[in-house]
């Protein structure tokens, strides 16, 4: 009887050491391993197997940045124990944007942040990718990004520079020109030297009878201040108010034409992208999409509050008449129609664009007013001249396979699946 005691005390001694030291190996698996959830939750961002270096494209008194940095936190957070990325602040790593594109297109840093419009002078078609004169709003842009094959049409874009692109954050409708004298006709703009951003809205400036000067954010204040411009547009109104716009201008000129859909992306270098676990590309594209969303809602926000600051400050609205912006509705037609004819790329960017709000266009007007947007004057018309223009540059059947391929990704519903080579979200495989 001793002995069968002494054997089950014995028995049970060893069932609880086995037990005791199963569950310690489980609790010291590998931080990039698919453990239990104890296991996450004990990781830090120092266990991260993977470490990038990433610079924002604006400085600190510019705040949008915001959204790069909310971005960039949430993919630190999601892909923890996998991947960290190390933000830097504007001019931190390389001064120039040019200098951030190349950076991040050769690899020598793996992440960079920008506004497309900076590229033009690589491709035109980069314009449309941000915000394009009296076309796209920032809900046009997020619609048309994740559900009309932009999202697709603007990888392809990037993807000439090595550079896998995700939209990750739009504003509200910028405020407009800042300036010290009112303008409300076309013809107060002649003789107006202002700052400008954009190929296509420095040509309408100019044909305006303005003069469009280019100058950097941080040169803008004292350019004003000091008469040598006698005016300038930059962005939304909490970042004009962080620039001390309020202490240089008069008068802030309405509606904010030239960018009402400002758009601005991550850009990754495609060698470090293609070397990342599965459930991080998910992750980044995912993480984006919620970004943007952030961005519009906080931009779109904060305008509000931010505008009340300028009018408390004195600063008064001066709107263009509705005939003054029916004239630069036209000046940006005719633009956009010039570079879609000289350059295939803009042609199958601007078309899938004018597409997307040709086929929106009626559910729009029905329910008017409570439908977001605007159906801009001349629509049709430019939609039926940019399909002919796509169809003579043979990029027609690209635009149409993105809408339809985005389409059924979005309606199939299938997401992508641990353990299988990651094609994008939603797919069809």
């Amino acid at each position: 009887m001793l002995k069968s005691k002494k054997y089950l005390l014995m028995s049970l001694i060893l069932i609880i050491s086995l037990l005791t030291i199963t569950a310690c190996s489980s609790q010291t698996a590998a931080p990039g391993d698919a453990g239990p959830v104890g296991d996450r939750e004990s990781l830090t961002f120092n266990d991260a197997k993977t470490k990038w270096t990433m610079q924002s494209i604006w400085a600190p008194s510019i705040t949008l940045w915001r959204p790069d940095k909310y971005f960039v936190n949430q993919v630190n957070r999601l892909a923890l124990g996998q991947l960290y990325i190390d933000y830097n602040e504007g001019g931190s790593l390389v001064t120039t944007s040019d200098e951030l594109f190349d950076a991040v297109r050769t690899g020598s840093i793996q992440m960079g942040t920008d506004w497309p419009s900076y590229w033009e002078g690589r491709d035109t078609a980069f314009g449309l990718i941000t915000s394009t004169p009296m076309v796209l709003t920032h809900n046009d842009y997020m619609i048309w990004f994740w559900q009309a094959g932009g999202f697709e049409l603007a990888q392809d874009l990037y993807a000439d520079y090595n550079i896998v692109f995700y939209p990750h954050s739009v504003t509200a409708v910028e405020s407009g020109q800042r300036t010290n004298v009112p303008i409300k006709e076309l013809e107060d703009y002649a003789g107006l030297q202002l700052r400008q951003c954009g190929r296509t809205q420095s040509l309408i400036l100019e044909d305006l009878g303005a003069s469009a000067v280019h100058l950097p954010g941080a040169d803008i204040y004292l350019s004003v201040d000091r008469g040598v411009i006698d005016g300038a547009e930059f962005s939304v109104p909490e970042c004009d108010w962080s620039m001390g716009f309020q202490e240089i201008s008069k008068y802030n000129v309405t509606p904010g034409w030239h960018q009402p859909g400002p758009v601005s992306g991550v850009m990754i270098n495609k060698d470090a992208y293609d070397k990342l676990p599965d459930n991080v590309k998910y992750i980044f594209k995912e993480s984006a999409m919620s970004t943007m969303m952030w961005s519009w809602t906080y931009f779109e926000y904060t305008s509000g509050i931010y505008q009340n600051k300028f009018t408390e400050a004195g600063v008064q609205i001066s709107r263009l008449s509705d005939d003054a912006l029916s004239q630069v509705q036209k000046a940006s037609w005719n633009l956009l129609l010039k570079d879609a004819k000289e350059n295939p790329n803009h042609a199958r960017i601007a078309f899938s664009q004018v597409k997307f709000l040709h086929d929106y266009s009626e559910w729009r007007q029905t329910q008017k007013p409570f439908s977001h947007g605007r159906n801009p004057e001349g629509l049709e018309d430019v939609y039926k001249q940019l399909e002919q223009i796509a169809k003579d540059h043979g990029v027609y059947d690209d635009v149409i396979a993105a809408a339809e391929g985005a389409l059924a990704r979005a309606q199939a519903g299938v997401h992508w699946e641990p353990g299988t080579p990651y094609k994008g979200n939603p797919n069809l495989d």
